[in-house]
């Protein structure tokens, strides 16, 4: 465990430097496979609500240093694009998955990759296995008539058939899927500044306003220059979403958060994680890895953010020893907190968005 946080905030960059050979963290595009022989297909990265692929929204490279067996080390994310899927603090249509491999391996080179677009441009997946036109994983199917475009369900055949193929398939070819994909984006990753300073400043302001509630003097401020947040936070506003928006205030922009055996940030006080599952392939318990922020989801061109894919925070817990197996992307757990608005008037609940 680090005691140093690291966020990560995304960028746009040439796309060849994130492609599998340069090791990216990434949002968006077709993943960047890490093991290029077994990637996973339909069946393994399928939404428990429709059974439908989900599809890829962002992976961080994130090597542990002190084992050899994952000296390279791969997290992966993917979220299911139907809305009817994306349910209040429900974790089912989001799959993470981890691949590693050791430093000597049949796929890449020992020492660091050249950063250069003509560097090795044939480590690629394609050189290993044939993947799905339109999303990127395995593909177990083709288009029947000229049998050069792949993919992973009939699901993605039939879109891919009726948006650009179907005019396509006599030539051999068809256009790139990018409106099925999410935005292409580096995930640049940097140490989070301290936010040690800011705590104290707020923390005595806050005390000074409870002390003006108590003695009836805080009227006449509610009218001059006060901050409106400090305003709910001394209202009992919840002290848990009120860390989360003081914690991010330095860098608004961050998507990520990783500190591998620390803690994660919550953004609500409900629905916490009790009880993590111990890893189902070794046995051994999981810990915290990262989180992913609800900025990203600022980035994902959503049309329509009110009545689509959303989420509060996704907490990402991984097998402490990074156990190898015989599948080459084992999946890991996530937790989805969603920032829930309890309406008194109506009885209901309703998804911050």
């Amino acid at each position: 465990m680090s005691d140093i946080i690291q966020i990560g905030v995304a960028e746009k960059c040439e796309l060849w430097k994130l492609e599998s050979r340069f090791f990216p963290s990434k949002v968006g595009g077709k993943p960047a496979w890490l093991e290029l022989k077994n990637i996973p297909d339909a069946k393994q990265l399928a939404c428990n609500h429709c059974k439908n692929p989900c599809i890829f929204l962002c992976q961080i490279y994130a090597p542990y240093e002190e084992d050899e067996k994952a000296f390279h080390r791969t997290l992966f994310v993917f979220i299911c694009k139907n809305v009817d899927c994306c349910k209040e603090n429900y974790n089912g249509n989001i799959k993470v998955l981890r691949s590693q491999l050791e430093r000597i391996n049949e796929f890449y080179l020992p020492d660091p990759p050249l950063e250069s677009q003509d560097w090795r441009s044939d480590i690629c997946v394609d050189s290993w296995c044939k993947t799905c036109h339109v999303c990127g994983i395995f593909s177990s199917y083709h288009c029947s008539k000229c049998k050069n475009i792949n993919y992973c369900c009939q699901l993605h055949q039939i879109w891919d058939w009726k948006t650009s193929h179907k005019k396509l398939c006599k030539i051999k070819q068809s256009l790139n899927c990018k409106n099925i994909l999410f935005p292409e984006l580096e995930l640049v990753i940097e140490p989070e500044e301290s936010n040690q300073d800011i705590d104290v400043i707020e923390r005595k302001e806050i005390e000074k306003f409870k002390d003006l509630i108590d003695k009836g003097q805080a009227g006449c401020l509610q009218s001059e220059d006060i901050d409106n947040d400090l305003l709910k936070l001394a209202n009992n506003e919840d002290k848990t979403f009120s860390k989360f928006r003081k914690r991010i205030q330095n860098k608004p922009n961050q998507v990520l958060r990783y500190n591998r055996g620390g803690k994660p940030l919550f953004i609500s006080s409900s629905h916490q994680p009790l009880d993590i599952p111990n890893c189902e392939k070794c046995k051994s318990a999981r810990q915290f890895e990262f989180q992913i922020m609800p900025q990203l989801l600022l980035y994902l061109q959503i049309d329509d953010i009110l009545n689509n894919i959303d989420w509060g925070i996704l907490t990402i817990y991984t097998c402490k020893n990074s156990c190898i197996t015989e599948s080459k992307y084992v999946e890991e757990y996530v937790w989805k907190q969603d920032i829930v608005i309890e309406n008194s008037s109506k009885n209901t609940h309703i998804i911050k968005k």
